[in-house]
C-alpha cells in the first residue's frame, strides 16, 4: 500500500480551506492532518503533526507566508511548501522562492494543475503556475550583476545556448521530462544537460541555481 501523504492547510479563510480539503479527501491516499488560520498556528500544526506538505496563503495574521517559510527552513524543516494565493506581483513570488518555497500556485488555478503542482513537488519538483513562471522568466532575464561586482561569472565560465534554455526551463518549473518535450529531446539528454549545467555552476539544487542565476545575470 503507498504511503498516506500527509497536508496541512493554512489560510486565514475557512471557505478556502473548506474547498482544498473537500478536493484533497476526493484523492487517494491524501490526509489533511491539520489547519491553520495564522503564521503561528501554521508553525504549531506542522510541529504537531509533521506533514508531508503544506499548503500555504501568503498575507495571514502575525506571520505572512514567507515568514512562515523561512522559518521552518531556518530550522531545517524538510517539510514540502506550496504556496496558494491571490497574489502575483514579483516582491511576493521572488520573496516566496528565495525563502525555501517549492511551488506557487494561483488560487484561480484549476483543479488539474493544483493536483498536477501537488504531486510534482511531493515528487521532488518545483512548480510555478504559469503567469507566475513569466514573473521569474522576466526577473532572471532583465535582472543586471549588482553594483560593484568586477567580474561576473560568463567571465569565469561559458554558457552553451542549449544551456541557456535548460535553465530558463528550469527556472520557469519544467521537469526533464518536459525540457525533453519542449526541445524535442528525450528525456534522459535533457538530465544530462541539467547535471552538466548544474555541475558547471557549481550548485546542487535548483534554489541554489535559481540564486546564482540571479546575481550573476545568466540569461
Amino acid at each position: 500500500m503507498n504511503k498516506t501523504i500527509r497536508v496541512v492547510l493554512a489560510d486565514n479563510h475557512v471557505f478556502v480551506r473548506d474547498g482544498i480539503k473537500s478536493l484533497l479527501e476526493n484523492e487517494v491516499n491524501i490526509e489533511v492532518v491539520g489547519e491553520a488560520t495564522d503564521g503561528i498556528d501554521t508553525l504549531e500544526a506542522v510541529a504537531a503533526s509533521e506533514p508531508d506538505l503544506l499548503i500555504l496563503d501568503i498575507r495571514m495574521p502575525h506571520l505572512t507566508g514567507i515568514e512562515v517559510v523561512e522559518k521552518l527552513r531556518s530550522e531545517n524543516n524538510k517539510v514540502k511548501i506550496i504556496i496558494l494565493t491571490t497574489h502575483e506581483s514579483e516582491e511576493y513570488v521572488l520573496g516566496a522562492l528565495k525563502a525555501g518555497a517549492e511551488g506557487y500556485l494561483l488560487k484561480d488555478s484549476s483543479k488539474e494543475e493544483f493536483l498536477k503542482a501537488l504531486h510534482t513537488v511531493l515528487n521532488g519538483g518545483k512548480y510555478y503556475s504559469g503567469d507566475v513562471s513569466g514573473i521569474l522568466i522576466h526577473h532572471f532575464v532583465h535582472c543586471t550583476v549588482s553594483l560593484g561586482r568586477k567580474q561576473t561569472l560568463a567571465d569565469e565560465i561559458t554558457i552553451t545556448k542549449r544551456e541557456k534554455e535548460i535553465l530558463s526551463l528550469l527556472l520557469s518549473g519544467k521537469g526533464n521530462k518536459e525540457i525533453g518535450e519542449t526541445l524535442k529531446i528525450s528525456k534522459r539528454t535533457a538530465e544530462v544537460h541539467r547535471f552538466n549545467l548544474m555541475k558547471k555552476l557549481k550548485v546542487k539544487n535548483l534554489m541554489e541555481l535559481s540564486n546564482k542565476a540571479t546575481e550573476y545575470s545568466l540569461l
